[in-house]
């Protein structure tokens, strides 16, 4: 006997109609929000401009079918790329996590917010193209800007209190869910259409964190985000037809997102949409390194000066103890080989080690002709342990700390060690903008100087530099600055 299903179509998900609701009427009063999705923007597209130094990472760029060219398509940085804005937002997205050294955001659930612009300047560069064309106003800059904030908002608030990564789901159903949100409205689909399109995110099943974990870790979790993102304009362009959604597409016993996906447990939320998560951003200034390791990477640069000054070398280390805290233990403390560059930049003690050795630790560093060629890499890994502080797990959760700390303490063979080195804050936190800030301009010239003339870095950086006139330059005069 089978149990009676109502099929009366019930009223959307809360969770759905406040995102909706949020893209559509909040308005971004907060002028910290907008100079730092500024700030993120430029960083953003320099990490795509390193990537495409990258030979793995070019291979997946371009359209699906060589040599098409979509007219008043969206053009893709630092190539000569005119794409549909589905592949698009793919290419500009998978340049942009290719080195993992883009933005994070770190609470229940972790990830990288501005994944979300492979979406956003994709749609907004198409949309202004074909009104440029048929005489109309192209969007301005700011509108990618207040994109950026709310997909940072909604990709963020769901993570302060929900971990997808403890069901094994990757972080970048998150990236669908917002750039499908934030793309849709840009679009002008209605409320019901906004929905509806959110509902397929959703509904969509999600990546798994396989490609991020031993022993399968590879490049996928390069591209990973960029396929997320690309999806997202796919997904909203599917709902501007008017095809329908799955309005309890979380509740809906036994077929839901929840009763599926999430052990059948309803998200929680600790806070409405507003602006707090741009304001709060991480940004990875100084190393392209997995995030929890950031503050560790720091302590082991200046670890290295002192074994210097100590008259130490690295064959005179016993021990080394990173005291850490719980995320980073989960995710990122690996023994073993280390197979290819996304293995290496996603183990503590390889990004620890590579630092103390040579001072330093830049993208190369991960690559198999560096690590197979220093074989005290692999002799400095086995000797590095971490340790989990509570008190240190407990600041990372702190709303008013959010902090990310590690400390290191060398032990030598002869019994003495040096003074433990901990790091809370990295230089990319908000307690550190005042002195980060301008190295994240330096990282933006360096990036450009990759690409371009310099002529052309000076035209990309009269305006990106000043707030208002990349807020008011059209978008498609934006991209074009950065055409090959």
């Amino acid at each position: 006997m089978s149990a009676h299903i109502s099929n009366v179509r019930p009223e959307p998900d809360q969770v759905l109609v406040d995102i909706a609701d949020y893209v559509i009427n909040y308005r971004i009063e907060s002028s910290l929000a907008y100079e730092t999705a500024r700030n993120c923007l430029i960083d953003t597209l320099g990490c795509g401009l390193e990537a495409l130094e990258y030979p793995a990472c070019r291979k997946l760029l371009g359209p699906i079918v060589p040599g098409t060219i979509v007219p008043h398509g969206a053009k893709v940085p630092g190539t000569q790329f005119q794409l549909d804005p589905v592949q698009a937002a793919f290419n500009i997205g998978a340049m942009i996590r290719w080195l993992d050294f883009n933005d994070t955001w770190l609470a229940a659930e972790w990830g990288h917010p501005s994944d979300n612009l492979g979406g956003i300047l994709a749609t907004a560069d198409w949309i202004s193209r074909n009104r440029v064309a048929q005489g109309k106003t192209p969007l301005k800059m700011r509108d990618v800007l207040t994109g950026m904030i709310k997909a940072h908002e909604i990709q963020g608030v769901i993570a302060l209190e929900n971990s997808f990564n403890k069901v094994g789901l990757d972080h970048v159903v998150l990236v669908k869910v917002a750039s499908t949100a934030v793309v849709a409205e840009m679009l002008g689909l209605s409320r019901d259409e906004i929905i509806n399109a959110v509902s397929l995110a959703w509904v969509d099943g999600q990546s798994l964190r396989t490609y991020r974990h031993a022993p399968n870790a590879g490049s996928r979790k390069s591209w990973a985000a960029g396929d997320a993102t690309s999806r997202a304009v796919r997904l909203a362009l599917i709902a501007k037809t008017g095809e329908m959604g799955y309005p309890s597409v979380l509740t809906a016993k036994t077929w839901g997102f929840y009763d599926v996906l999430f052990k059948g447990q309803p998200f929680k939320f600790q806070r409405s949409y507003g602006s707090y998560v741009m304001e709060n951003v991480l940004f990875k200034i100084s190393f392209p390194a997995e995030f929890h390791s950031q503050t560790a990477v720091e302590a082991a640069v200046t670890l290295h000066g002192k074994l210097k000054a100590a008259g130490k070398s690295i064959e005179d280390i016993r021990k080394i103890t990173i005291r850490t805290h719980e995320a980073c233990i989960r995710i990122i403390d690996k023994q073993g080989p280390l197979n290819n560059p996304a293995d290496r930049d996603h183990c503590i003690q390889y990004m620890v080690a590579v630092p103390l050795i040579h001072g330093n630790l830049v993208a190369a560093h991960y690559e198999d002709a560096f690590a197979q060629s220093d074989e005290r890499i692999d002799a400095l890994r086995a000797k590095i342990h971490c340790e989990e502080d509570p008190q240190f797990t407990a600041d990372y959760h702190d709303p008013e700390k959010r902090s990310i700390a590690n400390a290191l303490t060398v032990e030598f063979n002869d019994g003495s060690r040096l003074d433990e080195v901990v790091v809370e804050y990295p230089i990319g936190h908000k307690r550190r903008r005042e002195q980060g800030i301008p190295l994240l301009e330096a990282k933006f010239r360096t990036n450009l100087a990759r690409q371009f003339p310099a002529r052309q870095q000076e035209a990309i950086l009269a305006v990106s530099l000043d707030q208002a006139k990349l807020e008011d330059i059209p978008v498609n005069e934006y991209v074009d600055l950065y055409v090959i």
